[in-house]
């Protein structure tokens, strides 16, 4: 296990900015107590010892660090598209390592098994060859030419259709997908996981949505996507070892796993290592 090493610089997800109130609430931050608050009108961090934390309010969420981040939070540009609805999700406590949640978003082999007869079905499981790149320019991991038919693709969809993916890890443990959007073909619907890692092993998993979708309830956009994240908790919660492994050992590289292996390498280029198992047990 790692003390936070270069993690303790990015940016991390604590709270919904709506939800904020002037009491507050606690919460962890990679094991650290710290205090979300709104004070004098915005969002206000602070640790254990009342030091004021660094704070972004983006994305319908309040970001804060423990370190000094040396960027700016990613952005998102289709957030500022008009027309699209921003959903906020809510919130997810997972038993894992806030990098294999990170890693089971950006698996596609899963759904026929996971999200039966919504997000994929037998016989439908083969996942078709697509391209992977660490994109040297803005330092983030991207998966294009991602084809797999599903049912059920979105709330708004009407039987099955083969979707079009891209995935985009942008932070350590930040991932955001872009998938064929089935109410206005030639855009893409956009799909975000943040994760605050509250320990190693435990996690808080805050999806986010940015939808062009006229017809459905809010509501209804809520309740499909959280009852997608609750058929992968289940999961999550029972993989081994519980840290994400980065010894190039474990690796398989088949093609489906294309994805995974190169976010697991940006891992380690970067000494990104909380919530990750650096040598193989």
């Amino acid at each position: 296990m790692s003390e936070g090493g270069a993690m303790r610089d990015q940016w991390y997800p604590v709270g919904m900015t709506k939800q904020l109130t002037a009491q507050g609430r606690d919460t962890l931050l990679m094991g650290e107590p710290i205090r979300v608050a709104l004070a004098g009108g915005a969002p206000s961090v602070t640790d254990g010892t009342g030091r004021a934390l660094p704070v972004i309010d983006r994305f319908g969420h309040v970001w804060t660090s423990l370190g000094q981040p040396e960027k700016d939070l990613f952005t998102i540009p289709e957030v500022d598209q008009p027309g699209r609805r921003l959903v906020d999700v809510g919130v997810c406590r997972v038993c894992c390592s806030p990098l294999r949640a990170v890693e089971n978003f950006l698996d596609i082999a899963h759904f026929p098994f996971v999200h039966t007869d919504i997000l994929g079905s037998e016989p439908h499981t083969e996942v078709a060859r697509y391209e992977v790149e660490i994109r040297d320019d803005v330092d983030e991991v991207w998966a294009t030419k991602v084809k797999f038919f599903q049912p059920q693709a979105a709330k708004s969809a009407e039987g099955g259709i083969t979707t079009d993916y891209m995935y985009r890890v942008c932070a350590p443990t930040c991932s955001v997908l872009y998938k064929t959007c089935p109410p206005k073909p030639g855009e893409w619907d956009v799909i975000a996981l943040f994760v605050q890692p509250l320990t190693e092993t435990l996690c808080d998993v805050w999806p986010y949505m940015a939808l062009y979708d006229d017809d459905a309830e809010m509501t209804d956009l809520i309740h499909f996507q959280q009852m997608i994240f609750v058929q992968d908790r289940s999961v999550l919660e029972n993989q081994l070892p519980a840290l994400l492994p980065l010894d190039p050992g474990r690796e398989i590289p088949t093609r489906a796993d294309m994805t995974s292996i190169a976010y697991r390498r940006w891992l380690k280029r970067h000494g990104f290592t909380y919530g990750a198992q650096l040598v193989a047990a």
